[in-house]
């Protein structure tokens, strides 16, 4: 007799504290879930250069590894990296490494410069491409 007690307490209790009392009013409303607003994440260019980190170095004077050190590469000539072997398609190109230039490699270095020898598909997300030219014009 103790025990069913105890046990119809604790229903009691369990009761009243998940609101117990009246139950609101059905609706043929359907509620709608709240939705979170969007959240993006700005990437630094900093963060984007991992993606490149695994062939290239940055440190000024630093050796070049699989690809050239691109410490400078921003305003400078393309093909130039001291001590580092181009392919003949990228020695071919000419011109500067300006934004656009770096964009549209960075984009799609294959399609920007074909039989270039970097074997990476590119950065297709604009802001990330943007936020690496603006980490690269710091590197001096």
């Amino acid at each position: 007799m103790i025990a069913r007690a105890g046990i119809a307490g604790l229903v009691l209790t369990l009761a009243a504290c998940s609101g117990g009392g009246e139950q609101p009013a059905e609706t043929t409303e359907t509620a709608t879930p709240a939705t979170e607003p969007a959240v993006t994440v700005a990437k630094t260019g900093e963060d984007v250069f991992k993606k490149c980190a695994a062939c290239h170095t940055i440190d000024k004077g630093g050796r070049n590894g699989i690809g050239p050190n691109l410490n400078g590469i921003a305003g400078a000539k393309v093909a130039a990296a001291a001590g580092y072997t181009y392919s003949t398609a990228l020695a071919a190109k000419g011109g500067v490494w300006d934004d656009a230039t770096l964009d549209a490699y960075i984009a799609a270095p294959a399609k920007s410069v074909p039989g270039n020898k970097m074997m990476f598909a590119g950065v297709s997300d604009a802001a990330e491409r943007a936020a690496l030219i603006d980490y690269l014009k710091t590197l001096k």
